[in-house]
């Protein structure tokens, strides 16, 4: 079942949370968070966000995201690879590195 559609109005505040599947590993060092905290400052740069708070656990991580302009689902496809770009790139790079450490 698909998840309700998410209200959005321009000055809105988001607690926003995404999880690996099956509470697989998202992130498994330093270096995959870091590359994640830039492709996230690249979709606060694009998208006009403004981002109160995160935290990234190794299976999902958390965001207070505030929207002065509205576009959070846009943001949110940005930043979990719905589109061609870095953010799908960091995401092909983190699934051949997970692939070769369960190896």
């Amino acid at each position: 079942m698909a998840r309700p559609l998410r209200t959005e109005y321009p000055g809105a505040y988001y607690h926003v949370t995404s999880r690996g599947n099956e509470r697989e590993a998202i992130f498994r060092d330093e270096q995959d968070r870091e590359q994640f905290l830039e492709v996230l400052s690249r979709a606060v740069e694009q998208f006009h966000l403004r981002v109160h708070g995160y935290v990234l656990t190794d299976n999902h991580y958390h965001l207070l995201v505030e929207t002065p302009h509205g576009g959070l689902n846009r943001a949110l496809r940005y930043l979990n690879g719905g589109q061609r770009h870095e953010a799908e790139i960091y995401r092909q790079q983190l699934t051949v590195r997970t692939r070769s450490m369960a190896s």
